[in-house]
C-alpha cells in the first residue's frame, strides 16, 4: 500500500458535523469551488506547528464559519482516513461535531460554493468516496445510539 512508502504523508484534519431538529439527524457537506467539485466535510492541511484538532477547529470555522462556540466535539469519536492524493500519500483525522442549535447559519469561503444538510445515506452517496462514507454511516449510528 501507498503509506509503506517512504514518502512523508500529508497530513489534514476536519470535523464531521452533524445537527438535530425537526428533520432528525443531518449532516454538514460542504462542495469544493475546486477540482471536481467534489462534496465533504470542512477540513484542511495542517499548518506548522498545529495538532489535528487544532488544523480541524481553524479549518472548520475558515471553511463554514463555526467556531468552538458553536460545536460540541467529540474527541473521542475519531476516524483515519489514508488514501492517495496528487500521487501522495495523504491521513485525514476527522472527529465528530454537534452543531449546538441546529439554526446556526453556515459561512462559506471562496474554496467552497455550495453546502448541503442531509440524512446519513444522501450525505454518504454525495461524499463519494466510499471510506468517507463509511465514517458517516459509523458515526450515524453513535449518535442515533446515544454512544456519545
Amino acid at each position: 500500500h501507498f503509506y509503506k512508502r517512504n514518502i512523508m504523508a500529508r497530513r489534514a484534519a476536519g470535523l464531521v458535523i452533524f445537527r438535530q431538529g425537526g428533520r432528525g439527524v443531518e449532516w454538514l457537506l460542504l462542495q469544493t469551488s475546486y477540482g471536481q467539485n467534489h462534496w465533504t466535510p470542512p477540513k484542511g492541511h495542517l499548518d506548522p506547528g498545529e495538532d489535528d484538532m487544532m488544523a480541524a477547529m481553524r479549518e472548520t470555522e475558515e471553511e463554514a464559519g463555526l467556531g468552538s462556540d458553536h460545536l460540541e466535539v467529540f474527541k473521542d469519536v475519531t476516524a483515519e482516513l489514508k488514501y492517495e492524493a496528487f500521487g501522495a500519500p495523504k491521513i485525514v483525522t476527522y472527529w465528530l461535531a454537534k452543531l449546538k442549535n441546529p439554526d446556526q447559519a453556515v459561512t462559506l469561503s471562496e474554496e467552497h460554493q455550495d453546502l448541503r444538510w442531509l440524512p446519513c445515506e444522501e450525505a454518504a452517496q454525495l461524499a463519494g468516496f466510499k471510506e468517507m462514507a463509511r465514517v458517516i454511516r459509523d458515526f450515524q449510528e453513535k449518535v442515533v445510539a446515544g454512544q456519545l
